[in-house]
């Protein structure tokens, strides 16, 4: 404590200066109508700023909450357009039979570096999950659910060498089967495309009305590159996945309500080499 008093004794004559100082500028900006609003104007600015920065600050914390609000409320939108794609339709009995729902759900696990790669999700039975359901992200298709427990559910994505989905180029309606390669998961090929189909680099890729798990017109990828072997009456078309699996972290399911009876009359083959 007598520190402190000899220290304040020390500098009294500077902060008798700088309460003068203060008292001055006071004066100035109360009695100067310019010097108020610069004042004013400075003074507004600064505490803008400070708020504007404490603002960013705390976002970053409130990233998790933020994003996983924005995934809801994309799967609301989702379940929204479809229902009025479902009204549009002539017929009314198709429409509500054909229809798709839209389950918000996050990322807990997923590989990309592997031969056969699987994703794990945070949404099980207890959620009204089942067997057989596609996943897709907000970008394109990401897969389907083959296991199931109460809390979670996962199952092989389109980078998996045993998956294929029956997908289309959206210009023509052409269709095949796409498949991975085991090479690169940015990357995906295209089967089935006879040769005297008119391709260019750049046309979208998309699921056919023949996949029973994901809507018609759902996003794949665009086409990288193709060619055919001479011999050969189909193209090898390389396609570029629209879905970073890098990134995932939220993503939807996709329930179909007569997934079963579609599934009971096109299963034909091996389990592992089904085209979803």
């Amino acid at each position: 404590m007598r520190s402190l008093l000899r220290f304040l004794t020390r500098i009294y004559f500077f902060l008798f200066f700088i309460l003068l100082e203060v008292f001055c500028l006071i004066l100035i900006v109360n009695f100067n109508n310019y010097q108020k609003i610069v004042f004013t104007n400075s003074t507004n600015n600064f505490i803008g700023d400070i708020y504007k920065k404490s603002s960013a600050f705390y976002s970053i914390f409130n990233l998790k909450e933020i994003n996983s609000n924005l995934a809801d409320e994309n799967t609301r939108l989702r379940n929204r357009l479809e229902k009025i794609q479902a009204s549009d339709k002539t017929d009314s009995t198709f429409a509500d039979s054909a229809g798709y729902i839209f389950i918000a759900t996050k990322v807990i696990s997923n590989s990309v570096n592997l031969r056969n790669n699987y994703i794990t999700l945070d949404k099980g039975t207890k959620d009204g999950i089942k067997t057989g359901m596609g996943i897709i992200s907000p970008n394109g298709i990401v897969g389907i659910i083959t296991n199931v427990s109460d809390h979670f559910s996962m199952g092989p994505t389109i980078i998996n060498k045993k998956w294929k989905v029956s997908a289309k180029i959206k210009k023509n309606n052409y269709f095949g089967s796409l498949s991975w390669d085991g090479k690169d998961y940015r990357y995906a090929i295209l089967n089935e495309i006879p040769i005297h189909v008119k391709l260019s680099i750049g046309d979208t890729i998309v699921t056919s009305s023949y996949s029973s798990v994901f809507p018609e017109g759902y996003l794949i990828g665009e086409i990288e590159s193709f060619n055919h072997k001479k011999g050969y009456n189909f193209y090898n078309i390389k396609i570029r996945l629209s879905t970073n699996f890098m990134t995932l972290r939220h993503v939807n399911i996709i329930k179909n309500f007569y997934f079963n009876e579609l599934e009971n009359l096109q299963k034909t083959g091996d389990k592992d080499e089904n085209i979803y």
